[in-house]
């Protein structure tokens, strides 16, 4: 049988000084840094820059353990990491072992005849990742786009070094994180031992999957010491399912396929459409005798077919998933690494993340090419939960080496990873890199990013051939050759593999995917999301700051001014807070201090994710994707993100439950044509009946008009069910007090499938007056519940608790009449660190409610 066993007891310094540490592995030098006291927390204030000594050191971990009688009774002895980061030289017992290169990849040293049977000694030497490659910088002779490497906080000038280290992206900086080039044993470091025969891989391919059945082939890899004969037997825990192979193996590696079906499989469907069903299938290799079992292996799966479907139109090519032979609409996020010391992400945090994505109304989440391949949990948690992964290859915005030792490092880890991950039936779709075939745009002379403009002909030629040799060649071979059903598109954004001018994308394509930023970083109005609406937006986004609770992990009371140092240090985005404050001042009420502009900034940037969510959805079966920047952060900071470093939901994340709801009622209003229309989107597959009802009120809950109509809306589609004039909704209301309510009602029973509060003025110009909210709290089934009402309207209500954890809806707006009741769900998230007030007491959970007039000056202040 293959046995493992961690190794422990390590112990770190500097190379050259210092005493030894004790050092937790997995983890980082920064971590074990800080954990002996020897780091402040890099994270508060204005600490980011007094680590960057870190990464000029050499540091050494050292693990001395002795192995067991039964560790050693294996025949084969193997040292296996499973993630070293990244420069690493590994000895044992004095004997240089291995030499890592690659932060990403899994690695196996035979060290049957280096072991003892006394005291072993396994030290890792970690090269600076700067000195390591500087030089490479200087031999290249140009330096390579990286706009996103900071160099300059890391005190090397304008030395962009990240490019030429197979190591996280971010690590080196963005524009949303920090700058820790880390080094450290960062995932499981073990000792595997086998005798006879092991299995070292095993695949469900799924070759044909269709309701009544699912033809599957188990590809098994094994490794035999010696030429045998062997019993492969294959059952299916859940439904009885058995068969048995017997096969010769010759010395060595080698593979057998077992082809076999399943009857009426249950199929795993994203979120909305079905429940995601797993199997579980365990392979069994026996002696030829069925007397001794060698090694056995379990594999949980999902079956299912995934597409990716570009169809030529009437205008342009469609870019959408199709999962069991239905469209799916992805509605998510970007997602970016939860930490920049990834070691300290916990089960529960990951699992937070994915359940908020999933009580969010979510179905994709797109994992971003300059974090890192994410973590097993991860994965295990969006197969369990029905989400859908768009998976990047770990490179973006930036131009990388085409030598032929940078080129087989790649090979080896997409192997790795593609290997790793492909039994996850979430897994959707394979992305060779973020923006760099847009960012590059090498068939545009003058497009792009302006990169080109640097280089001579003679080098800009180099550097495309070394961009297709990754992208165009060594990815989309590893992924036809590794995996079954899953396709690879090249570069997000892109309109197609052209060769031309026409294969690069931009926010008037009308085939491929788009990144729209012209809100945000060109200064354009909210209102141009609807105008740029691509087949699939993969990026767009708007930032805020944290809650206030949040900022103050990070600052004191004396920082709390937008230019103060410690803010400006938590917004690594240049233009950011001056951005924040410029929209601010287009479209809402001034705040009336810096707590106030906080949550202003937060009502801001859900607004315009609103409008960018619903314009996407309402072109639906034309635009298949909306996924925003982004889910999460990866250190308390102001950003794009919808959820803070410490789970906590911003009010973007309760929006965006509600505009990816699965039935949706949205109000497109153009002032510019004075109509208002009536959308419902559904994503359902069963059609929607109903009534539209709309009333007009006053902001003081008078009734000022009402009319209703029948709907129809067929399943799984979006539809203008309604378009009036503004004047007919409006008659002599006074556009600044007036609110419209629009719901769609059931035809059935008359419950409310979706409703919208559709303003006609920008927030800044409507009237607001001092709303008096009562909270009511009750229990209903053991569960604490809390009813809200009020005397006029109450915009942007954000309930806050002591106690960690969100509410079922906040951030809403409630009308005089109506009565709003939620509920507290805790987060049990005790693998957060410094500043995240976990857990809860009686005593914290007091509700308390507040509205945006109380946070915005009032005309006669």
């Amino acid at each position: 049988m293959k046995e493992q066993w961690t190794i422990g007891n390590w112990r770190f310094k500097e190379q050259e000084q210092g005493e030894w540490l004790p050092a937790a592995v997995p983890g980082y030098v920064h971590t074990d840094l800080i954990q002996n006291g020897r780091l402040t927390n890099p994270f508060y204030g204005t600490n980011e820059k007094d680590a960057q000594w870190v990464d000029k050191k050499d540091w050494e971990y050292v693990s001395s353990f002795q192995p067991s009688p039964e560790q050693l009774a294996g025949a084969k002895q193997e040292l296996v990491f499973e993630g070293l980061d990244t420069y690493a030289d590994v000895y044992l017992n004095g004997s240089h072992v291995l030499a890592a290169d690659n932060m990403f990849r899994t690695w196996r040293v035979d060290v049957t005849d280096r072991l003892t049977a006394g005291d072993n000694e396994l030290r890792i030497l970690f090269r600076s990742p700067i000195k390591e490659d500087l030089p490479k910088l200087a031999q290249l002779g140009y330096a390579l786009p990286a706009p996103n490497d900071q160099s300059e906080v890391g005190g090397l000038d304008d030395k962009k070094i990240s490019v030429f280290a197979r190591k996280a992206p971010y690590h080196y900086g963005w524009d949303w994180g920090p700058r820790f080039v880390t080094s450290g044993i960062w995932r499981p470091v073990y000792l595997e031992g086998w005798s006879y025969v092991r299995i070292t891989d095993v695949y469900i391919r799924q070759d044909e999957v269709r309701a009544e059945l699912a033809k599957l082939t188990a590809v098994i890899e094994l490794e035999a010491e010696r030429e045998c004969d062997v019993l492969l037997k294959l059952a299916a825990s859940d439904n009885g399912m058995f068969s048995g192979h017997s096969a010769s193996l010759a010395a060595g590696k080698q593979t057998i396929e077992i082809p076999f079906e399943v009857e009426n499989p249950r199929l795993w469907w994203c979120r909305g459409l079905g429940e995601p069903e797993l199997y579980t299938f365990q392979i069994e290799c026996w002696h030829s005798n069925n007397e001794v079992r060698y090694d056995s292996q379990k594999v949980t799966t999902g079956l299912r077919t995934i597409r990716l479907v570009r169809q030529q139109g009437d205008v342009g090519t469609s870019f959408y998933m199709e999962l069991n032979g239905v469209q799916v609409f992805a509605k998510g996020a970007n997602h970016i690494p939860n930490d920049s010391f990834t070691t300290r992400v916990g089960y529960d945090r990951y699992k937070h993340e994915i359940v908020s994505a999933v009580q969010s109304n979510m179905n994709m989440l797109r994992v971003w090419g300059g974090g890192f391949y994410e973590e097993k949990a991860f994965y295990e948690l969006c197969d369990q939960y029905g989400l859908l992964v768009w998976q990047d290859f770990m490179f973006a915005c930036s131009m990388y080496p085409g030598d032929e030792a940078f080129l087989r490092s790649v090979q080896l880890e997409a192997e790795d990873n593609i290997r790793r991950l492909r039994n996850h039936p979430s897994i959707a779709l394979w992305c060779g890199n973020n923006e760099i075939d847009t960012a590059w745009s090498h068939y545009i002379p003058d497009g792009g990013w302006g990169w080109k403009k640097s280089y001579t002909q003679e080098q800009q030629t180099k550097l495309w051939a070394d961009y297709e040799a990754i992208f165009h060649r060594i990815l989309p071979e590893a992924v036809a050759s590794l995996t079954v059903g899953i396709d690879y598109w090249p570069s997000s954004p892109m309109v197609d593999l052209t060769g031309d001018l026409t294969q690069h994308s931009d926010s008037s394509s009308i085939s491929g995917d788009i990144h729209y930023w012209g809100v945000w970083h060109n200064v354009e109005p909210f209102e141009n999301y609807n105008r740029y609406v691509g087949r699939f937006m993969s990026e767009y986004g708007f930032q805020s700051f944290p809650e206030y609770k949040s900022v103050r992990s990070y600052a004191e009371e004396a920082d709390m001014e937008l230019e103060s140092t410690v803010m400006l240090a938590h917004q690594k985005n240049g233009a950011g807070n001056r951005l924040i404050k410029q929209y601010m001042e287009m479209y809402m009420s001034e705040p009336k201090d810096f707590p106030s502009f906080l949550y202003m900034s937060q009502i801001l940037q859900a607004e315009a994710m609103k409008t960018a969510i619903e314009a996407h959805r309402r072109r639906k079966p034309y635009c298949m994707g909306s996924l925003y920047w982004q889910m999460n952060d990866c250190w308390p900071v102001a950003s794009w993100a919808g959820m803070d470093y410490y789970g906590r939901w911003k009010a973007l994340q309760y929006y965006a439950a509600r505009s990816f709801a699965d039935c949706l009622l949205s109000v497109d209003d153009r002032k510019e044509t004075g109509e208002i229309s009536f959308h419902i989107v559904s994503d359902q597959l069963v059609p929607v009946r109903g009534q539209l009802r709309l009333r007009l009120y006053s902001f003081s809950g008078e009734l000022l008009g009402e009319q209703s109509t029948p709907v129809r809306v067929t399943a799984n589609t979006a539809a203008n069910v309604l378009t009036l004039q503004r004047s007919e909704l409006l008659g002599a209301a006074d556009t600044a007090a007036s609110v419209l309510l629009a719901e769609l009602l059931d035809e059935a029973d008359g419950h409310t499938l979706a409703s919208e509060l559709h303003y006609f003025e920008a927030m800044k110009d409507i009237t607001l007056a001092q709303a008096e909210l009562k909270i009511t709290e009750s229990e209903h089934n053991g569960v604490a519940q809390w009813t809200l009402e009020t005397n006029t309207l109450a915009k942007g209500v954000w309930l806050t608790c002591e106690r960690e954890g969100r509410f079922s809806d906040n951030f809403f707006d409630l009308l005089p009449g109506t009565v709003k009741t939620v509920t507290f769900i805790p987060h049990e998230l005790g693998d957060f660190n410094a500043g995240a007030s976990t857990g809860g007491t009686e005593q914290d959970s007091r509700v308390t409610a507040r509205s945006m007039v109380d946070f915005i000056v009032q005309a006669n202040e």
